[in-house]
């Protein structure tokens, strides 16, 4: 068998990833998963307290990287490149501003940015980022929904078989989980308030959910 087609350490080394900016430009509107759903309509007639809060997180950059967590340099490129250390304790996050990290498996990671800053970060990953890794810009198959308020448990807990009590489930935990029947990446970003990472497909069937399972308690929609 020839091997004029393998490449040698240096050359593999040496190897750029082909990357495109996936931001459309100023006369392309971005809609979000929920676009048709016009919550910032809803924010503006609907009620203005309830035990439930809901905001959606719309149009970041999501980001899910592979690599090494026991390699030095790779992990002091993700420090360098989102001003946070990469959480490598399970089912951990961090978050530097705008920007969070959710620890998803043994060496995978799902980092969310503001959505026009998406390329820039992907392009200084592409720069520091040294050894064989994986760097997947899933942008638009995914939204954040923001849940919050004095009853955001007692919602939650028609919605997933995880125990939420705070010595179990505390600030900055992060778990994939079924969501009624879907599924959902539920992030704790404070004692009363959640965050939920959505697959596209599946946002509407989730509004739809959350708007009857919070009925009880009142639903706020803030834009």
């Amino acid at each position: 068998m020839s091997d004029m087609n393998v490449l040698t350490p240096e050359q593999i080394a040496a190897t750029k990833a082909a990357i495109m900016n996936q931001v459309p430009g100023a006369e392309i509107q971005g809609q979000s998963p929920l676009h048709h759903a016009d919550l910032e309509g809803l924010a503006k007639l609907g009620p203005t307290q309830g035990g439930v809060t809901l905001r959606e997180q719309k149009l970041l950059g999501h980001l899910t990287l592979r690599c090494n967590p026991q390699n030095p340099e790779q992990v002091a490129a993700v420090e360098k490149v989102l001003g946070v250390a990469l959480p490598l304790q399970p089912l951990t996050s961090a978050e530097n501003g705008d920007y969070a990290i959710r620890w998803m498996s043994p060496d995978e990671w799902l980092i969310t940015v503001p959505g026009l800053e998406t390329f820039d970060i992907e392009t200084q990953f592409r720069d520091v980022m040294t050894g064989h890794y994986s760097l997947v810009n899933g942008s638009g198959g995914s939204t954040v929904l923001e849940l919050s308020g004095p009853n955001v448990v007692d919602l939650l807990k028609k919605c997933v078989p995880v125990d939420l009590h705070a010595s179990e489930f505390p600030v900055g935990k992060v778990v994939s989980t079924v969501f009624a029947k879907s599924t959902a990446t539920v992030r704790r970003k404070s004692e009363q308030q959640f965050e939920l990472v959505i697959r596209r497909s599946f946002a509407d069937y989730i509004w739809l959910w959350i708007q009857d399972a919070s009925r009880e308690y009142g639903l706020v929609v803030e834009a």
